[in-house]
């Protein structure tokens, strides 16, 4: 995928679908810095579990020993970041068509569930000691300095995964920044929690005695509420669920897009920070393979104005327009037949329609193949275009060979003769670069015709074709002639 400078990254929160300038960089920059940040996450993770743990077993505090499981938790979470991270960015290749980015999403669900597991044994221990099993905590300093540092190094870390994870849109160390600045809130809750135990120790306020538990419930809360919001958004993304109202603004912008008739599908998925886009378009069906193409690219710059470096597909639909004609019509069949027809002329007799065209087909087909073609290519129009009564086809041969020229020809009693019969056309108003040569060994002839600047292409038509007629009734040996038509402002220059 080409990188522009100064294109965009997506992040998705929640409902809401937001965009952020940022500058695009390598893949190398971009792989070493979130490996970078990952892995300073993990030693800073590893640090304060191993404090939590001794300050938690030292005094015996629920909150400190369920913050101490939540940043063990966290340190796991950390890890499989880490590796994460570094398996996400490889690219696509054979068994992995759609690249790497997946293992973000997978480890943002792992995530979810570890803490979810954390939840589900905090509220447990909280609960027995609340009820069944009183626990005298201690609270020290050493538990206080713990539980500060742990929150000053939370909010380092969440801050610097955060500004990594906006700049290269990582669903994985977003969720880890995610993790980590609600440690700061629920270390704190902590820290209130041991407060009050000392204050119940020093004034003697029984009802303050379970405060620890108590704000070990709270924590327990907060990271129930940070888990439900990872585990949507993960979720979604792995079952490739559409950012809100991003749809909707595709079809609006492909829509407007010149020459796009209807939009019949967008499928929109996301693997790791990148999104891919699978687009089906009616087009006229009378319109080119080229302008097909083009028309493909002009849909896949809107998608990028909607989401920017998305891998976009682009089917184009065949589709009849209400404002054809029975010329495009019978045109449409011939292309969908993968046949050229030309010079065709329509007939309404007595309200039937009666078709004249010439069609080109590959000279090496026999006269046999060639009118089997031909056959059931009027079959389908008559199909199409039922007004239609009969059919005339005139089969010619589409050159299939490069001819090389006998010789070049130079005549100049011939050249003076056709310039005296193009003279009898009233709106001819010269004739000059004729060339004749001999191929195999017949006469064919090429020249340039200039004519006014206004007469209609239909004119001009009738015009060559009378004047090809008159040269070979009054030369009957060329074989082939070729007028060029000029405007006569064109010989004027």
């Amino acid at each position: 995928m080409t990188e522009f400078a100064g294109m965009t990254n997506i992040s998705v929160s929640g409902d809401n679908f937001d965009m952020e300038s940022s500058a695009v960089y390598s893949p190398q920059a971009m792989r070493s810095e979130k490996r970078g940040v990952a892995a300073n996450s993990v030693l800073a993770a590893l640090a304060i579990t191993a404090g939590k743990i001794v300050v938690g077993i030292t005094t015996g505090s629920l909150g400190i020993l369920s913050e101490a499981a939540h940043s063990g938790l966290d340190l796991i979470a950390a890890v499989i970041t880490y590796l994460s991270v570094s398996v996400s960015d490889k690219p696509a290749d054979a068994d992995h068509q759609y690249g790497h980015g997946k293992v973000e999403n997978f480890s943002a669900f792992v995530e979810t569930s570890l803490l979810l597991l954390t939840c589900a044994w905090i509220v447990y221990e909280a609960v027995r000691r609340l009820f069944f099993h009183h626990v005298e905590v201690e609270p020290s300093i050493a538990a206080f300095a713990v539980m500060i540092a742990s929150m000053v190094l939370d909010w380092w870390r969440s801050r610097a995964l955060g500004r990594i994870a906006r700049k290269f849109d990582s669903q994985a160390l977003e969720a880890d920044a995610l993790h980590f600045s609600t440690d700061v809130w629920s270390a704190g809750v902590v820290v209130v929690g041991l407060v009050l135990v000392l204050a119940a120790h020093n004034l003697r306020l029984e009802w303050l005695r379970n405060a620890d538990p108590i704000a070990a419930l709270f924590v327990a809360g907060v990271v129930v509420s940070v888990s439900w919001r990872l585990a949507r958004r993960t979720i979604d993304a792995l079952l490739d669920a559409a950012p809100a109202g991003v749809r909707a603004q595709i079809v609006n912008a492909v829509q407007g897009v010149d020459g796009v008739l209807e939009v019949d599908r967008v499928r929109i998925r996301r693997a790791g920070n990148r999104y891919f886009a699978d687009l089906a378009v009616g087009l006229a069906r009378s319109v080119t393979f080229q302008r097909s193409g083009q028309l493909a690219a002009a849909v896949t710059l809107a998608v990028h104005k909607i989401l920017p470096d998305a891998d976009v597909t682009v089917q184009p639909l065949p589709r009849a327009q209400g404002t054809e004609n029975t010329f495009d019509r019978i045109r449409a069949v011939a292309t969908h037949h993968n046949l050229n027809v030309h010079d065709i002329s329509v007939q309404d007799v007595a309200g039937r329609l009666h078709v004249e065209q010439h069609i080109e087909l590959d000279e090496r087909l026999s006269l046999k193949d060639a009118h089997d073609q031909v056959t059931e290519l009027e079959a389908d129009m008559r199909r199409s275009v039922p007004e239609i009564s009969d059919i005339l086809t005139h089969i010619e041969s589409e050159p299939a060979t490069i001819e090389t020229p006998e010789e070049v020809v130079s005549d100049a009693e011939l050249e003076q003769k056709l310039k005296r019969i193009a003279a009898q056309f009233p709106e001819i108003q010269d004739v000059h670069d004729f060339a004749f040569k001999r191929v195999r060994g017949r006469l064919y002839l090429s020249c340039h015709c200039t004519l006014p600047d206004s007469l209609s292409l239909a004119q001009v038509h009738d015009t060559q074709t009378a004047l090809e007629i008159r040269f070979k009734q009054q030369a009957p040996e060329l074989f082939r002639v070729l007028i060029h038509p000029e405007p006569a402002t064109d010989n004027r220059r």
